[in-house]
């Protein structure tokens, strides 16, 4: 049996942190057996659906590199199929057409409450033969059994047994002609001969449901996985009340693809004592067996750790690819006569967490600062200090080969003149070539940035120096 999973998010919304670890997880599943990974797009929710989400959930799937062998496949294309399937349904005794108005059902909800029991429709219609109201549009319901008990022997979770006298004739047709959910994730199932479903536990209850409508049929059942669901640091599900973003926007902020799925493939799944996993590392061990049965706290730090191994693991020029669009972002330019972006990002690798967070402190290689960081401005550029810049400037002008070595015994040299220390002429230094009062080796720096930049920023911030007095 060739294995079949599929990814069917809702496009009512980004593609979110949860949803993206279950696209993964059925990737890597399907990958691992040899089978087909299916992107089915759920729209059957017009008022909620929107082209914008839809195109978030595919380019979310594309910069991931999670890519589908079939679809995607949208519901919205496949309504005749769902109401052959009802209308057989109907014909067949297990589905009927019910009249109950919203005005009966609320009242049958609360009526079960005050007699302690479940808020849900009673029946009312299942077997009536009372004549239909007019001017009402029927919904269609499903016949669920009365008896017995749904058991599902969970991949991820065990055994779940649901008692059928818990679960309620649900609607499969809307009264305007529209499947609903549970009919046609059942449809889509069977007829896309999908043989392992993955998906969040938030679709526990709904899974009985599912089995009972594909058992009427005929249709195979799936192999269900249902993965616990990701958690805020107060335990409660992740939202966006924690700060939780599309995926997308991981994307703009600077976090690599391969980081977040490296990431969000150990929220909820582990092998031994294992951080980092390659695509095929994860592909070759990926298997419900070491799925975590509990929720998984999502925790920004840990992610943060692990988008910047992946940024010091990464070649020179693979990280200068990764880096150049952000740079753009920025209206950085990295022209010709700039130092190379492959070395300035090799520089700065160790120091930043993000893409983003580099870019931004790659700005001082490629454009003098016009700002300066205001504390240490205030200490630093002041007459005392022009000093020690004018000493510096003119040893750095008498430097014949210009390199990261030269650099630095020209510094050397310039602070056993001044005295001091390095303390001295550091800080100034650093204020006047970057702007800020933090940043790689001297020499490195200012070896990228090149003679003629250095030499003009170092006489500008003499010129603060004398000014401020």
């Amino acid at each position: 049996m060739e294995v079949r999973t599929r990814f069917a998010p809702s496009p009512t919304g980004y593609l979110h942190v949860g949803g993206a670890r279950t696209a993964l997880f059925c990737y890597l599943y399907a990958r691992r057996h040899g089978g087909q990974f299916v992107l089915r797009v759920e729209d059957t929710d017009r008022e909620r659906s929107t082209d914008e989400s839809v195109r978030a959930i595919l380019d979310g799937m594309a910069w991931l590199g999670l890519e589908h062998d079939e679809g995607p496949y949208f519901q919205t294309e496949r309504l005749d199929r769902y109401r052959e399937i009802v209308q057989r349904l109907l014909d067949e005794g297990n589905a009927y057409r019910c009249w109950s108005t919203p005005t009966e059902l609320d009242a049958m909800r609360e009526r079960a409450r005050t007699e302690g029991r479940k808020p849900r429709y009673d029946g009312t219609w299942r077997d009536s033969e009372e004549t239909p109201p007019s001017g009402v549009d029927p919904v269609i319901r499903f016949r669920n059994p009365l008896e017995g008990s749904v058991v599902i022997d969970d991949a991820a979770k065990g055994r779940i047994v649901i008692d059928n006298a818990e679960l309620d004739d649900l609607v499969i047709q809307r009264a305007d002609g529209t499947p609903t959910y549970n009919l046609s994730v059942v449809v889509d199932d069977m007829d896309m001969a999908i043989t392992h479903v993955i998906r969040g536990d938030d679709h526990v209850n709904n899974t009985p449901r599912q089995i009972n409508i594909a058992e009427a049929l005929g249709a195979r059942r799936p192999v269900y996985a249902h993965l616990p669901m990701i958690l805020g640091e107060d335990g409660k599900r992740l939202s966006k009340r924690h700060g939780a973003v599309g995926v997308m926007q991981y994307a703009a902020d600077g976090y690599l693809p391969e980081a977040l799925l490296n990431y969000l493939v150990r929220l909820g799944w582990s092998h031994g004592d294992e951080e980092i996993f390659t695509l095929e590392r994860m592909i070759e061990l990926f298997d419900f067996d070491t799925i975590n049965t509990s929720g998984s706290v999502f925790d920004s730090k840990k992610l943060d750790w692990m988008n910047q191994r992946y940024l010091q693991r990464l070649p020179n020029t693979a990280l200068a690819a990764a880096l150049a669009p952000h740079l753009t972002t920025l209206g950085i330019d990295a022209g010709p006569d700039s130092p190379t972006l492959a070395a300035v990002a090799n520089l700065l690798r160790d120091r930043c967490v993000t893409l983003l967070e580099m870019a931004k402190s790659a700005e001082c290689f490629y454009r003098a600062p016009v700002t300066f960081d205001e504390k240490a401005a205030a200490k630093w550029f002041v007459p005392a200090t022009a000093d020690v810049l004018e000493k510096t400037v003119a040893r750095l002008a008498t430097i014949d080969d210009w390199n990261a070595a030269s650099v630095q015994g020209a510094l050397e040299e310039t602070v056993d003149a001044v005295g001091g220390g390095f303390s001295t002429l550091g800080p100034p230094l650093r204020l006047a070539i970057t702007g800020g009062a933090a940043s790689p080796a001297m020499n490195e720096v200012i070896a990228l940035v090149g003679r003629d930049s250095v030499l003009q920023r170092i006489s500008y911030a003499i010129g603060l120096c004398l000014d401020s007095d």
